[in-house]
């Protein structure tokens, strides 16, 4: 067994003037190390096409992940789908990441442009076996992983994005890989990576797309582990024990709150040490300092910026530019829980602040509770693994 994990993100836009999306991605995770990833690209566009495509998806990865063969899941698409009218076709087209154990990569396309496989930040040319199901022509891949690889799939809107505008004939695949081997280099998440694809995407066909585009992001990385502490224990007499558990644990540690703060740097026995820089216009609160920490913010305001930031990332990630650069508490701390952190411990204290019973505030303390769980969730939904203790 190894350290790896993978980063799983995806975006995607639609056909102009269509409400709904034509592709579709499922993910379904098989125990602590294996997942797959399926993207589907439903004939057509607007409703059929959606329909088509999470059906295929959902089915497929289903199917997948509880171990059943691909010829199986063909099989399943084609008997249980409607055949289209026009072209006689009985699903969507689809491709398939199935990482097993994070040791190995099933690569499995059927009609959907080839995978991108990016390796030591240059394009990878993995091999492929041509299989035969159901008289449809099907290439499957096996891959022994390494750590920073990047599996790239996408609908055919990616590469038809620019036809009669930017290109003559479409962002082609080498333009496309030569695109990402640049932003891979950077070490975004695959969410903001598939972010960054789609808009290129978008920008190329004008802002007015001719067809559905998605992309989906695979990317290896070791495991990170990361703490962080949330308010004071409800019973004063617990905070040696939960500050002793909070600094054991491996990683980095993250401190919200002020009171808190107090705490740790007594049980530390280092100076808790306000920042000067107030971060002109943002609505975050300064961060402090103490030795031995790597990050002391605000408490319920920051998290509940974080919160906010977590919600956008799981959706349309627009806000990704904004804490990725700013340098305030809360974009500190999505940077090291979105991009850093793959296992988050929290420690959460549920003494109530007496600062927050001021009725003219609208803070309390279901609303901190709250907040960790909300936290809690989005960062499931990104792949991470999550622990909570409350004290």
């Amino acid at each position: 067994m190894n350290d790896l994990c993978a980063d799983i993100g995806y975006s995607s836009i639609n056909h102009i003037g269509e409400q709904l999306c034509g592709d579709h991605v499922d993910v379904v995770e098989n125990g602590d190390d294996s997942s797959v990833a399926v993207l589907a690209d439903g004939l057509g566009s607007g409703v059929k096409a959606s329909i088509l495509s999470t059906l295929t998806s959902k089915i497929i990865s289903t199917m997948m992940a509880a171990g059943l063969s691909v010829e199986e899941c063909v099989e399943t698409i084609a008997a249980t789908l409607p055949v289209c009218s026009v072209r006689g076709v009985a699903y969507s087209t689809f491709t398939i990441i199935h990482l097993r154990n994070n040791e190995y990569a099933d690569l499995i396309q059927y009609d959907n442009p080839q995978i991108i496989m990016i390796r030591d930040n240059a394009s990878y040319d993995y091999p492929k076996k041509e299989m035969n199901i159901g008289g449809k022509t099907i290439y499957k891949s096996t891959i022994r992983l390494r750590e920073n690889d990047v599996f790239i799939a996408m609908s055919d809107g990616c590469p038809h994005a620019g036809i009669g505008k930017a290109y003559n004939f479409g962002w082609k695949l080498e333009d496309i890989a030569d695109f990402m081997e640049v932003m891979v280099m950077s070490n975004y998440t695959a969410k903001t990576l598939s972010t960054i694809l789609i808009e290129e995407c978008s920008r190329l066909y004008g802002g007015e797309p001719g067809d559905d585009a998605t992309a989906c992001v695979v990317r290896v990385r070791k495991r990170v582990p990361m703490n962080i502490l949330f308010g004071p224990p409800r019973n004063p007499d617990d905070a040696g024990r939960m500050m002793s558990l909070f600094f054991s644990k491996r990683g980095k540690h993250i401190i919200c709150g002020g009171t808190t703060a107090s705490i740790a740097a007594k049980w530390l026995r280092r100076p808790l040490v306000a920042s000067l820089d107030y971060n002109s216009g943002s609505d975050v609160p300064p961060t402090a300092s103490i030795e031995g920490v790597d990050l002391v913010t605000e408490g319920v305001i920051t998290v509940n910026k974080v919160v906010q930031y977590a919600r956008d990332y799981i959706n349309d990630n627009k806000n990704y530019s904004q804490w990725n650069f700013k340098n305030d508490g809360a974009s500190q701390i999505c940077r090291l829980l979105f991009e850093e952190a793959t296992d988050i411990n929290f420690y959460v204290g549920r003494a109530i602040n007496p600062a927050h019973q001021n009725p003219d505030l609208p803070i309390n303390f279901n609303i901190k509770m709250n907040l960790v769980e909300d936290l809690s969730d989005a960062l499931k939904k990104m792949g991470k693994r999550i622990k909570v203790s409350y004290f």
